[in-house]
């Protein structure tokens, strides 16, 4: 069965595609020529399918994306790793137990603003709750098509690496699940008390 990645863009916003499409579509070229065997899927929102088209038109060399209509889940369900913008959808990747790796750009005076403002070393939400950099993260200048290209690779390489990463992310799932049933738990006791 060959290969699938995952290659995932921002959802709902417009800017974030334009930033990022370019980066990830490049990337996906480059795997692609590495591994002729890949196959791509890119969800989108049908609203901004035509932003993501005209991406794909513009780039050379062509890389082949079979572009899905909403239907996310599916996409994840059926990938061996995910190429991702930061965000939610990086939570339910790490829910459905894939491999990622977690990119973001953009613009200069943004990062700039974001820079000054970090808190804590991770942006991925799998990495803030594992507190670790259980995942890559590339960001601004280091979200270079070759570095996306060859983090997302490494996952393909490195059989025994994912395996210990849905263990990670199966614990997380747990953890996520008791603490949910926990706080309503409270909420609930709280507001009976009174």
């Amino acid at each position: 069965m060959p290969r699938r990645v995952r290659h995932a863009l921002p959802g709902s916003r417009r800017s974030e595609i334009e930033y990022n499409a370019p980066t990830f579509l490049e990337a996906a070229a480059q795997m692609q020529r590495a591994r002729p065997g890949l196959q791509f899927v890119l969800p989108v929102i049908p609203g901004l399918r035509a932003l993501i088209e005209s991406a794909l038109e513009r780039q050379r060399p062509a890389v082949a994306v079979t572009l899905l209509d909403g239907r996310s889940h599916e996409a994840l369900a059926a990938c061996d790793v995910t190429l991702i913008a930061s965000g939610t959808a990086t939570l339910e990747a790490a829910l459905f137990k894939r491999p990622m790796v977690i990119a973001y750009r953009m613009h200069a005076l943004s990062w700039q603003m974001m820079k000054r403002m970090r808190l804590q070393p991770w942006v991925g939400l799998p990495n803030i709750l594992l507190e670790d950099f259980a995942v890559p993260e590339l960001l601004q200048s280091d979200a270079s098509p070759q570095a996306l290209a060859r983090e997302t690779l490494a996952w393909l390489e490195a059989p025994q690496r994912v395996e210990h990463l849905q263990e990670r992310f199966t614990t997380l799932h747990h953890t996520l699940r008791c603490g949910t049933a926990r706080t309503a738990t409270d909420a609930i006791a709280q507001i009976i008390s009174r």
